[in-house]
């Protein structure tokens, strides 16, 4: 009994390795992202996946046919959501972004969607479902998100694209 017990557990921590080795990167990327970190120094954006893997790997017995790597994405971005929006929230919420981060300057909620919608590719309904937002609302925060960076306050779109203006 305890042989099989043992067998079945390090099978689950091989899968679960295999998992990691996969999905870690991509995962911390979407989480940099989120935090607005700069890629080589961003500890807030390594504790969101630490927990976020340590979650998937508590549940990974009950997944049963649902996406692991999904399930560990939900988790990153509502720790994240959690954290940033409750100013009571922990870490997260008193970290201020990289200066340099082009995503620095929008809101945490605006990073949040902008990440799931164009990083992820998470589907408009879903992000909404997930942050218990109307799709509506998901959809006009993904749109002023992507304006924000496309047109930054005070600039013309053909400076930011680098396009040179002919004076006047």
């Amino acid at each position: 009994m305890r042989d099989r017990q043992a067998s079945q557990d390090a099978g689950r921590a091989r899968e679960f390795e295999a998992f990691v080795a996969g999905a870690a990167g991509r995962l911390l990327h979407a989480a940099t992202l989120l935090t607005a970190e700069a890629p080589d120094a961003n500890p807030r954006a390594r504790r969101l996946l630490t927990l976020a893997l340590a979650h998937t790997y508590a549940c990974w017995d009950r997944l049963r046919g649902d996406d692991p790597y999904d399930r560990a994405r939900q988790h990153l971005a509502l720790r994240f959501a959690n954290s940033a929006w409750h100013q009571h929230g922990g870490p997260l919420s008193r970290a201020r972004p990289h200066p340099g981060s082009t995503l620095a300057a929008l809101a945490p909620q605006e990073r949040l969607i902008l990440v799931l919608r164009l990083y992820e590719g998470v589907a408009e309904e879903q992000t909404a479902a997930l942050l218990g937002l109307p799709a509506d609302r998901v959809r006009v925060l993904c749109d002023r998100a992507t304006t924000a960076l496309l047109r930054p306050p005070g600039k013309t779109a053909r400076t930011v694209l680098g396009a040179k203006v002919a004076p006047s």
